[in-house]
This record gives C-alpha cells, structure tokens and sequence, in this order.
C-alpha cells in the first residue's frame, strides 16, 4: 500500500523520484513514476466521531502493515518536501505571468473534459492553455486541441496523480501569455490529488450528479481541500432520482465555505456563473499583484 495514500501501491517507499520521460512533438509527455513521486498530502486528518466522519486513521492518517505510524509520518514528511519545492517553482512562474491556475479534480467520467471544451468554447479569445493529466492516451487532449486550445499531455503511466514536476515540466512546453489562465486536468482519482500542491490557484472540484449524494462524505478530503464544487450533468438529475439540495448540503457539511455552482455542459446550465466566476478570479489576481 502506499504509505501517504493508501492507494495500494507498494513502491512509494522504494523507489527514487525518477522520471522516465517520453516526449513527442505533439506534446505527449509520457512519466511513468509507479507512484514514486513526492505526495504532499497536507490533510489535518480529523475525526469527527459524533457524526462518522473520519479523515484518516492514527497520526499518519493511514494505516500500513509492518509500518508504524512515526515511520509512516517521516516517509510522509520527506515526500511533501520535495513536492512542495516544485509546487512553489511553478507557483512564482505563474504570479511572473499574471495567469491564474485551476486545478480540475474528479472521479473518472465526472464531465470534466466536455465541461473543460465547453469554458474553452465560452471563454473565447483569453489567452489560456491546458495540462491533460491521464495514465495513458492522449484522447483527452485532443479532444481539447481540437477547441483550438494549446494542451500537454501527460501520461502518468502507473501513477494516480499529477505532482509539481510534471507539471513544472509541461508549463515549460507551453510558452503561457501574460494574463492567461490554465487549466490543469487531473487524472481521474478522488483520492491521491486531494492534497497535491501542483502550485495552483485552487482546486475545482467536479462532481457529476449520477455519483451519489455522500459522495462529498465519502471523500472528504478532496472536497476540504477545493475551493468550488462543480456540480454537473445536473439535465439529468430528474432521471437519476437525486435531490440536488442533499448534494450540497453534504459538501458543505465537509466544507462550510465551497462555491458550489450547480451546471450542466450539455445544455448550458451554470456555463455563465462558471464563466464569470473564472473571469473575476484572474481579474482579482491580477489587481492584487499589480498593487504588490
């Protein structure tokens, strides 16, 4: 098992942080880490026994056979660090160009690579590109290139996540404009990105109404650590027999202050709050570092 996730990979421990790195012309980077990389899980592991909802078990908020929890904590504390530095390159590279970065968190076939072709689409004439992050294929990003959006791929091969190199690395084959925004595509995974600095401006949560109303309550962390909740494919909630209000009352028991935008990229519902809510926060990240 890893010992930082829990994901059930057993060679976080025992292998360096190398980067096999395949690159294409077409901007197809191929990392296959086996789970080797850094994971800074910046979690405070709280349980709340009264209502059963637990973030974790003992101090390291996993448990490992053989491993005790101060190993399992040192392990962790090392893994953070590292990951930390690159996260914190790429975030005085972004605040260099005036872009802002959001990192796109979901379970697999939440929408969010429809969704993410729909804001280019609406977004029009921004400046913006786009990191896919998948374990193989670059299906995704051609989808996205095919919006006329400049997008890197990376393939994780047996890694469950983006890290702060990865992306550091595919920022570099992007040439970003000033003022532009970036979007970071994660890989499908409700666990492992949770706690993953990649130096963005904040995390999107997308969550597909056909998931399941504890979904929020079932993944605490990724929902703690998001700063919106997406809540899409909401066209088909009247034929999945799921109370919408219940949604967001749970990601708001996990998180009191989650924007929660209620969205669909089929029809378009929530496409002009979504928008809006994009184009205020570069404004107000660019007001804030001119007056710096």
């Amino acid at each position: 098992m890893c010992t930082v996730c829990g994901c059930g990979d057993t060679s976080v421990e025992s292998k360096a942080h190398g980067h096999d790195h395949s690159h294409d012309h077409g901007h197809s980077h191929s990392h296959d880490h086996g789970h080797s990389h850094d994971h800074p899980h910046d979690h405070s592991h709280v349980h709340h026994h009264g209502d059963d909802i637990h973030f974790g078990q003992g101090a390291a908020g996993v448990d490992v056979a053989g491993m005790s929890q101060e190993r399992l904590i040192e392990i962790e504390t090392g893994i953070l660090t590292k990951n930390d530095r690159y996260a914190a390159a790429n975030r005085d590279a972004l605040i260099g160009l005036g872009a802002f970065a959001v990192n796109l968190v979901s379970s697999p076939g939440s929408g969010k690579t429809t969704l993410l072709c729909k804001t280019i689409e609406a977004l029009g004439d921004q400046p913006l590109a786009v990191i896919e992050g998948d374990q193989q294929t670059a299906n995704d990003a051609d989808r996205i290139r095919a919006t006329g959006a400049t997008a890197v791929q990376v393939n994780t091969g047996k890694g469950c996540h983006l890290d702060g190199h990865m992306v550091g690395h595919a920022m570099e084959h992007l040439d970003l404009p000033q003022g532009a925004m970036l979007f970071i595509e994660n890989v499908g995974n409700l666990v492992c990105p949770a706690g993953f600095d990649l130096g963005e401006d904040c995390k999107v949560a997308i969550l597909s109404v056909t998931e399941g109303e504890d979904k929020p309550l079932k993944y605490p962390d990724m929902f703690t650590a998001s700063r919106i909740a997406l809540l899409n494919k909401v066209d088909l909630a009247p034929y999945c027999d799921v109370d919408l209000d219940l949604y967001e009352h749970n990601l708001r028991r996990i998180n009191p202050t989650i924007e929660i935008i209620r969205i669909s990229a089929r029809t378009g519902e929530g496409m002009d709050a979504w928008i809006d809510w994009l184009r205020g926060n570069l404004a107000a990240k660019s007001a804030t570092e001119a007056a710096e």
